[in-house]
């Protein structure tokens, strides 16, 4: 019997080496970049919904609303205190208030999906008026609603503001925003959102970027693991699943859905450009095609200079301050420079500091290159201060970010680094 339970336990282990050497002899191996389904796709139904609330902030330092020029605080704090069963004079009421510990402030929250009665939620307080600070400050119970109209939960605690700030003598001085804040855990939740994840015999799983190919790797890794016909690619975006109708049975699919192994499927090549912060970002499928490029900066420089004409002694003038302006305008020559094809990223990167243009210069250099055909890329210039590329893309995350600081001439650049 011992000799028995040995051979028993030792069985799992031997089934594993046997498998393991079975892959390996019919060259099935694990891609080298692979995703979780859960990385790339949601269920569609399970989602969070957008709350929001006015609410009062009381107990600040002198640096609330300034109830003159915010008069809707003055009429919120009458209304409160109604509620609590004080009555103002009906003569002043609220008009008379003079209120500088209190501020109006719009609350918004992220419900959970699947979050419950009784269970707490963070929530961020900003001011809506004038205040300084909301530092020290504590939000008043406030209901928040959905977009529907109904409360799901209220909203009470303690602002938390990560930032601070000094002033005396007419100098002032601040670390971030004062007059935002944070409560962890201040709101309640009142009311349930129901989901439709249990309805039908049905999932969708929605991408979080529509990629086709994204979508077909997504369905082959569910067929290949619970069967063939499990999982149908609608679209680009969009995988229909076929699940459980047993509750209980339908988590466990999902979960072990959600922990399925997907080749990571190659971007399109895009070229994101941040002319502000001067960055451009490049994903791993940009190419460059051989072309030649001449570059030259003009440089218009305008000075101007006060001249003091005065008058003659006892002459009675007056003396006249003129300017004087000087207009120079520089002209580098351009440079022929021929950038040889670049078929990996970091060539790519490599021809383009070579150029030693601005932000500005390189944003008109990249379009014209796409114009005439060499930039194998799309091309997208950003205004705002941040740039995203790929957002939602796992394959994105093969990017490069490159800082415009290139040389002023070409004759700066490494040797190395010159094209050849």
């Amino acid at each position: 019997m011992k000799v028995l339970s040995t051979l028993l336990s030792l069985r799992p282990a031997h089934t594993a080496l046997l498998v393991v050497a079975a892959l390996g002899a019919s060259g099935l191996t694990l891609p080298a970049h692979a995703t979780r389904i859960k990385e790339v796709a949601a269920i569609q139904g399970v989602r969070s919904n957008q709350l929001t609330g006015y609410g009062l902030v009381v107990g600040l330092d002198g640096t609330g609303d300034q109830t003159t020029q915010m008069p809707y605080t003055k009429q919120a704090l009458a209304n409160y205190l109604e509620q609590m069963g004080i009555a103002l004079p009906a003569s002043g009421n609220a008009a008379q208030l003079q209120l500088k510990n209190v501020a109006a402030v719009i609350i918004t929250a992220d419900l959970p999906a699947f979050a419950q009665p009784g269970q707490a939620i963070d929530i961020n307080v900003s001011s809506m008026g004038n205040a300084k600070s909301l530092k020290g400050g504590t939000l008043i119970t406030t209901p928040l609603r959905g977009a529907d109209g109904e409360i799901y939960a209220l909203a009470q605690g303690n602002v938390v503001v990560g930032g601070a700030g000094a002033s005396a003598g007419g100098s002032k001085v601040q670390i971030n925003h004062l007059s935002a804040g944070r409560v962890p855990e201040g709101a309640q939740v009142e009311r349930a959102v129901p989901t439709p994840l249990h309805e039908g015999n049905t999932i969708t799983l929605g991408l979080n970027a529509s990629d086709f190919q994204t979508a077909r790797k997504v369905a082959q890794a569910i067929n290949n693991r619970a069967g063939a016909g499990t999982a149908t690619a609608l679209d680009g975006r969009t995988v229909q699943v076929n699940a459980p109708l047993e509750p209980g049975a339908r988590v466990n699919f999902i979960a072990e859905l959600e922990e399925l192994q997907v080749a990571d499927a190659t971007p399109a090549a895009k070229v994101v450009i941040n002319a502000r912060t001067g960055s451009i970002v490049l994903n791993q499928a940009v190419t460059l095609g051989p072309c030649a490029i001449a570059h030259g900066n003009l440089a218009i420089t305008i000075s101007s200079t006060p001249v003091i004409s005065q008058p003659n002694p006892l002459s009675q003038g007056q003396t006249v301050v003129a300017q004087k302006s000087d207009i120079q305008i520089k002209q580098e020559p351009g440079i022929m420079m021929t950038l040889p094809p670049s078929p990996q990223l970091a060539d790519v990167v490599r021809a383009i500091n070579t150029l030693g243009a601005t932000p500005q210069d390189l944003l008109a250099i990249l379009q014209a290159i796409k114009a005439a055909g060499a930039l194998n890329a799309e091309l997208e210039a950003l205004l705002a201060r941040w740039a995203h590329a790929g957002d939602g893309d796992p394959a994105a995350r093969d990017v490069t970010v490159a800082h415009l600081g290139f040389p002023s001439r070409p004759d700066d650049v490494p040797a190395s680094d010159a094209p050849r």
